[in-house]
This record gives structure tokens, C-alpha cells and sequence, in this order.
């Protein structure tokens, strides 16, 4: 609790009051977004306040002085109500639903079987509402999605056009729910009276057709999307799953866990700046620097512990086997039962730049793979994944992190495009755990939108027929599940009704856009590199 001279005025500063805040945007010019003061501490004599911005994702939560707060528009935090009366009684204790039908019943059930004089009387009935605890909620008008296989009819292909060119709508369209990964919707047409249309038999591989004209890069296909989408379910659109192994648990968050609770960390040659709280013990919270050794991941307190440790660590790379190899970037498949130690304190560092999931010291039913950068010093750590050994979600990731000082470098596809290859030699299509972060699903909708883009591109010709393609041949040829591949082309806005039939359309701009991006990624996996052999870990003798 603080207090603060304002116009003369004496103003007391508390946890939970809002006000601007100065800080720096990204073109480094000032602003002053409205804040929440999450604690006050004083350091040397001088009040520091932690404040996180609103609307800002909390990695930007930082310890600013007082001459940054801009106390005219202070706004106090609003006080808890207090407890209601009953009856107009102080004191009382609000009745409950549950409580008045229980008393009810029981008064029943005592004037029922209390003793009379003479005769028994029957006792006059009470009649006794039982009030719901959740008011039911009446559905909400389903949107309708995009069609069966059912209903999904033959295709007609039409050369692909610019942008500035619109189809001509017809009467008998139907409204297209278009949603994001998130399962947000993107764009609603509104449905317009007409004629049903026929229905087809051709099941959920009905082929894609493929034309391509005069110019080789414009082509228009049809998807028929397949039946069991789970971003929509009868055209609803639902939120991401939170039934992962490593989803957190907002309910139980506290003022602690809000607040970042290391200043810094030494990791080899980079110093990083956490982003979020991480279970770090105690103790080591309150040093300047926190010092990890870059192989093993042990946490030390001071300089001096680390090069004494450096002295009998014997790793110069993570344990583990390694499966991958192409020029100095290695992959290293680590068991978090062989390996616990390892595994805790990678999830340790990894929860300082994750805040979306939860931290797992039992690790045992996780595999992590360790990406590093190899030079004559040894095999330095640049990101992970972990996945489940048995996921029954088919999730192919658990957590996945690039490092911050190899971010935006291509490394954080190249994870992504790591996992999907595993899957294609276990023989199985994945998806990543839910919720991504904002940075994950920038990266996974970006990869995404380059594979799908990349096997549609790459489609010709057939004897002067048309290419044919499914959506389930899409999913096996990238092992990328079918419900991500439908919110993918959704989220790209590439999908288009016309002629009864929905169609994709690529349009010179698209390609185009895609090519651009394709000659910027210069890291890829190269499978013939790989040696992996899938394990069943059904069999708990495996573990």
C-alpha cells in the first residue's frame, strides 16, 4: 500500500487499482495503455509497482516507478459486496434454493410423522417448487456448415480469378461458417431461401477436382469437407479442446503465479529475460541472475557454482538418443522416465516462456525432443516439443518452444515440421495440444497454410484430365489431422460457393504470396536423415 502526492492531495495506491501507465510501443514512441497494479514493493527507499497492462499478454508485465503512473486517472478497485441480508435481518445468511426445499421437505416429513391427540389427521399437502441450479439456456440457432458427404455434389471447375472478381451469387446458396483454429467464426453469408440441393452418395473421398489453365498457376478446387470436423459439430462452432495432459488450470491462478518471479538467466552465451512465473524454488527468486548449465539444465545460484559444475558435468549434449542429423541442427529424443532430472528442469525453463500450460514434475509419460545447434563447444539447446506416449486425442505436441534468441529465425516451423514427420512414420495424423499460445498458433496456421498450399500447387495434369485429390489424401500426405487442414483453408478464406458446389479458389495474389514466402524458408527437414523407429507404448513394459 502506497500513498502518493497528487495536487497536493495525499492518494493511496492498492493492489488492484487501474491507471495509464508509460511505456514504449514497438516503433518506440510513447503511450499510455491502462494498467493494473498487481503489488507494490520498496527497494533503496523508492516504491516500485508491478503492473500488468490491459489487454496486453502478460510477458510485457513489468516493475515501473512512479513517475511512469499517471495517478489523474487513478480508478480504486471496486469493494467486494457484502454479505446479503435475509429477511432484512443483518447478519443472516442468504438463503439457497437447496436450502428452502430441504427445509420444506423436512417440515413436511415432521408434521407427517408427529404424534396427535385422538385420531390422526391427514396433513395438508405443501406444494414444493424445486428451483434448478442452472438455468437452462435455450440453443442458439444453429449455423449451418458446410456440407456431408452427403450432400456434397459432383464439382465443377472454373479458371481461377483475381481478387477484384466476385461470383454472382445464386438463390440457392447456403451460409458458409467460416472459423479459425480457435473455432471462432470468421464469416457468416446469410442463408437465403431456394431450391435443396441434390444429393450425392460420393462419400467422404469424393475426389478434388483440379483444372489448370493456360495459367499454370491459378487452379480452382473442390473440397468436400469430411464429417466428423471438430471445429464444427452440426454447423456449431466450438471452442478448443482443454482436455490436454498439459492445459493449465486458470481457475486456480493467484497473485503469485501472475507475477514473473526471476529477473534473468544465464543459458550458455545468452542471458533471457523470462516472460512468466515459473516454479523455480524459492531461494533462487530473489538473485539478479539466475545461472543454468546449458546441457544438463541445472540450476545454479551464482557464477562460481556453475564453473564448478562445468567442471564435472559430463554432457555436451541432451541425454538421450539422437535421431536426426543434417549439418549442425541434431534432434535428441529424450524419455522422461529414463531421463527425469533433464526433463524437470527442461520444463522448468520452458514455463518462464509458456504461460498457456501447466508444469508436470511427473514426467514419465512424456517423450521430449530437443532441438540444438551443434559447434566445437558441444550441441547447444535452440527449442523443444514433448508429446504424450500415448495420446488419446492424437495430439502430436504437448508444449512446443523456440527459445527467444532463435525466434524468428525458421526454427520454430522446423519443430513443427519435426513432429509432423514423426507422425507420418508412426502412421498417423496429428494435431497440436490445445490452447495454443499466440505465437503457436501464428507459427501452426503459417505452417499449416505453406504444406496444404504446397500439395495443391504441386498437383498436374493427368493425361489431359483433370488432377483428382481428397481431403483425406491431403491429411495422409502431411499427416495433418482433417479438421486443422477445413480451418486452415477457412482461415485462409479460400473456400467459395458456386454452382451448388463449394469450391477453392487460388488466385494469382495467393500463389503468388506463397512463393514469396517459401524462398524466405531456407530450414527444412529432410526425412532421409531421420532414423526413428516408433515404439507401441501400450505395452507398459516399454516404459
Amino acid at each position: 500500500m502506497t500513498k502518493m502526492a497528487d495536487n497536493g492531495s495525499s492518494v493511496e495506491i492498492v493492489e488492484g487499482c487501474r491507471l495509464p501507465v508509460l511505456r514504449k510501443n514497438q516503433e518506440h514512441e510513447d503511450e499510455w495503455p491502462l494498467a493494473e497494479i498487481l503489488s507494490v514493493k520498496e527497494v533503496s527507499s523508492r516504491k516500485l509497482f508491478y503492473v500488468h497492462y490491459i489487454d496486453f499478454n502478460k510477458r510485457l508485465d513489468e516493475w515501473v516507478t512512479g513517475d511512469r503512473l499517471d495517478m489523474k486517472k487513478l480508478q480504486f478497485p471496486k469493494k467486494e459486496a457484502k454479505t446479503p441480508t435475509k429477511n432484512g435481518l443483518p447478519g443472516s445468511r442468504p438463503s439457497s434454493p437447496e436450502r428452502e426445499v430441504r427445509k420444506s421437505l423436512d417440515l413436511n416429513l415432521q408434521t407427517a410423522t408427529a404424534p396427535s391427540r385422538g385420531k390422526t389427521l391427514p396433513t395438508p399437502k405443501r406444494k414444493v417448487e424445486t428451483v434448478p441450479l442452472a438455468t437452462q439456456v435455450p440453443p442458439a440457432t444453429p449455423v449451418p456448415s458446410l456440407p456431408s458427404s452427403a450432400e456434397a455434389s459432383q464439382a465443377s471447375v472454373f479458371p481461377a480469378v483475381r481478387e477484384t472478381t466476385t461470383f454472382k451469387a445464386r438463390e440457392d446458396h447456403e451460409p458458409i461458417s467460416s472459423l479459425t483454429t480457435n473455432g471462432t467464426a470468421r464469416r457468416l453469408i446469410p442463408p437465403q431461401p431456394g431450391r435443396k440441393r441434390k444429393a450425392n452418395c460420393g462419400g467422404t473421398d469424393e475426389m478434388i477436382k483440379v483444372l489448370q489453365y493456360n495459367n499454370p498457376q491459378s487452379a480452382s478446387v473442390f473440397l468436400p469437407p469430411p464429417e466428423d470436423s471438430q471445429d464444427s459439430s452440426d454447423g456449431i462452432p466450438t471452442a478448443p479442446r482443454m482436455t490436454g495432459s498439459l492445459v493449465s488450470d486458470r481457475s486456480h491462478d493467484d497473485i503469485v503465479t501472475r507475477m514473473k518471479n526471476i529477473e534473468c538467466i544465464e543459458l550458455g552465451r545468452h542471458r533471457l529475460k523470462p516472460w512468466y512465473f515459473s516454479p523455480y524454488p524459492q531461494e533462487l527468486t530473489a538473485l539478479p541472475i539466475l545461472y543454468l548449465c546449458e546441457f544438463c539444465l541445472k540450476y545454479l545460484k551464482s557464477l562460481k557454482c556453475l564453473q564448478r559444475h562445468l567442471t564435472k558435468c559430463n554432457l555436451r549434449h541432451p541425454p538421450g538418443n539422437e535421431i536426426y542429423r543434417k549439418g549442425t541442427i541434431s534432434f535428441f529424443e529424450i524419455d522422461g522416465r529414463k531421463n527425469k532430472t533433464y526433463s524437470q528442469n527442461l520444463c522448468l525453463l520452458a514455463k518462464c516462456f509458456l504461460d498457456h500450460k501447466t508444469l508436470y514434475y511427473d514426467t514419465d509419460p512424456f517423450l521430449f525432443y530437443v532441438m540444438t545447434e551443434y559447434d566445437s563447444k558441444g550441441f547447444h539447446i535452440v527449442g523443444y516439443f514433448s508429446k504424450e506416449k500415448e495420446s488419446t486425442e492424437d495430439y502430436n505436441v504437448a508444449c512446443i518452444l523456440t527459445l527467444p534468441p532463435y525466434q524468428r529465425r525458421g526454427y520454430g516451423k522446423l519443430l513443427i515440421e519435426f513432429s509432423y514427420e514423426l507422425s507420418k512414420v508412426e502412421g498417423k495424423t496429428g494435431t497440436p495440444e490445445k490452447p495454443l499460445s499466440d505465437l503457436g498458433l501464428l507459427s501452426y496456421r503459417s505452417y499449416w497454410s505453406q504444406t496444404i498450399l504446397e500439395i495443391l500447387m504441386d498437383l498436374k495434369p493427368d493425361n489431359g484430365e483433370r488432377p483428382q485429390i481428397t481431403i483425406n489424401e491431403i491429411s495422409e500426405i502431411t499427416s495433418v489431422k482433417k479438421e486443422d487442414v477445413i480451418s486452415t483453408l477457412q482461415y485462409l478464406n479460400l473456400i467459395n460457393y458456386y454452382k451448388g458446389q463449394y469450391i477453392l479458389t487460388l488466385s494469382e495474389d495467393i500463389v503468388e504470396g506463397h512463393e514469396r514466402a517459401m524462398q524466405k524458408r531456407h530450414l527444412r527437414i529432410d526425412p532421409k536423415c531421420l532414423h526413428f523407429t516408433p515404439k507401441d507404448w501400450s505395452k507398459r513394459g516399454k516404459w
